[in-house]
């Protein structure tokens, strides 16, 4: 017989009932909540006359609707305030840990989730949000599941699902200049399209993911579902155990011991076979930028605007037309140069430490562009206690970025936080598609770096060319 997959692995040891035809019922170890939806399945559960069923294995915080400005409470956002309260209540009531503003534990779930040691290898993990996905960085089986499944989880711990198909995209050599794994996944989904993943589990591997560190992976495996993927892996090693010892919520002591034990036994065995492959040599991965409204429609950022009229498919051809319309793009000019005014740097892809660390190292010693709104968004208190600790928070202040508070913020522009129609935003969020940033608003994805570069320049700038003069 082949060997197993990691997904082969964790899959088999959390089937409850095999339901034929691809179909099994799957126990669930950790349910993650935030403010949007959990509220309405927590009230489902209740009109049902059920109980919540484990609610240990439950966690919950705010981000998608509360307001991200500084000083924030519960109403800055008034709408969110109606969310955030009784998302407080039924946590309350039913026993769930619930992480309020401005307590360690509250942030953008997809960061907290992996910095408090919820998420760990091995798990089933979900979450009312499409990212979920992120969490299998860690080399867990993470994805993101509708209204009627988080209310079935919430009332029995367990979720059907069918068994997706196995793909394995290998990333190998070394990172050029500038290339961050940001650039990494979006030179992939630009190669090989954004539905090439439907109805699989990718899993991240080769030289190049077994050099970075976690939080690298979890940028990576966070756009999974761009690429049609439910779930994004990487199989756990010695750089995901380092990360995860001593976190709030990790094993300790003789458990950890066990526990690492078992982790190591996961990543797939090497005559496992995966049902797709994919090669990627990190020499022809640049620095990336979006210039569509998929994010699919990607290109190093030393490239021009590709010409609609080369695209062989039809469809292809006029979703491209349509979106260098939206975007207020032409094809075949540079890419380079185009003027922004807006900067957004945050989200649950890229609003980690190091990922603030990238982009302070850009704006050290220089100042935003005059016209240019430039925030930064910490995914979650900790990131937030941690950058100020290390003064990061002053380097922006300093070169004029707006120092905010954790949430999702202007990423699904679901809290009164959005660019303005037909503005230009830069963000090192995860999707560019129409409205996402705001009614109009035109985005283009890019690394923290890449983004940092177009708050000082004005413009889309190729980050190489600012780190050959000192950045």
């Amino acid at each position: 017989m082949a060997g197993q997959t990691l997904l082969d692995k964790i899959w088999a040891q959390h089937v409850i009932a095999d339901l034929g035809n691809g179909m099994a019922l799957l126990h669930i170890d950790r349910h993650i909540m935030h403010d949007l939806g959990a509220p309405k399945g927590l009230a489902e559960v209740e009109r049902q006359g059920r109980k919540v069923r484990n609610p240990e294995l439950v966690f919950a915080t705010p981000d998608h609707a509360i307001s991200s400005a500084p000083g924030r409470g519960d109403d800055t956002n008034p709408i969110a305030g109606r969310f955030l309260r009784e998302l407080r209540r039924r946590a309350t009531d039913n026993g769930i840990r619930f992480f309020d503003l401005g307590q360690e534990g509250q942030g953008i779930v997809h960061v907290v989730g992996p910095e408090l040691g919820i998420s760990l290898p091995g798990l089933t993990i979900v979450c009312g949000d499409s990212h979920t996905c992120t969490h299998g960085g860690l080399g867990a089986v993470a994805f993101g599941i509708g209204s009627s499944e988080l209310t079935h989880v919430l009332a029995t711990q367990t979720l059907v699902q069918r068994k997706p198909k196995r793909m394995r995209v290998r990333f190998e050599g070394t990172a050029g200049a500038g290339v961050t794994p940001k650039d990494m996944i979006l030179s992939l989904i630009g190669r090989i399209g954004a539905a090439a993943g439907t109805g699989f589990a990718v899993e991240y591997a080769g030289s190049a993911i077994r050099a970075l560190p976690l939080e690298g992976r979890l940028t990576i495996c966070n756009l999974s579902i761009e690429l049609g993927a439910k779930i994004g892996m990487v199989a756990p090693d010695d750089t995901t155990f380092d990360y995860l010892h001593g976190r709030r919520y990790a094993p300790r002591g003789a458990l950890w011991d066990q526990a690492v034990a078992f982790w190591r036994s996961l990543p797939s065995d090497e005559d496992a076979r995966f049902d797709v492959e994919h090669v990627i040599d990190m020499a022809e991965v640049a620095p990336q930028i979006t210039w569509g409204t998929s994010p699919q429609d990607v290109i190093a950022v030393s490239d021009a605007i590709p010409d609609p009229a080369r695209f062989a498919d039809p469809d292809r051809r006029k979703a491209a037309e349509a979106a260098l319309d939206y975007m207020g793009l032409r094809p075949g000019e540079r890419i380079e140069g185009t003027p922004v005014d807006w900067v957004f740097i945050g989200s649950c892809t890229n609003s980690r430490l190091s990922d603030l660390r990238a982009a302070a190292a850009v704006a050290r010693g220089r100042k935003v562009a005059a016209g240019v709104n430039a925030w930064v968004v910490p995914g979650s208190e900790i990131v937030k206690r941690q950058a100020e600790a290390e003064g990061l928070h002053r380097i922006f202040r300093e070169a004029g970025f707006e120092w905010r508070e954790p949430g999702c913020s202007m990423c699904v522009a679901a809290n009164g936080e959005q660019v303005p129609p037909r503005a230009r935003s830069v963000s090192t969020s995860n999707r560019n598609f129409v409205g996402r940033q705001g009614p109009l608003a035109r985005t283009h994805l890019a690394s923290p770096a890449m983004a940092a570069a177009a708050a000082v320049t004005g413009a889309i700038t190729d980050i190489r060319k600012l780190q050959g003069a000192g950045a």
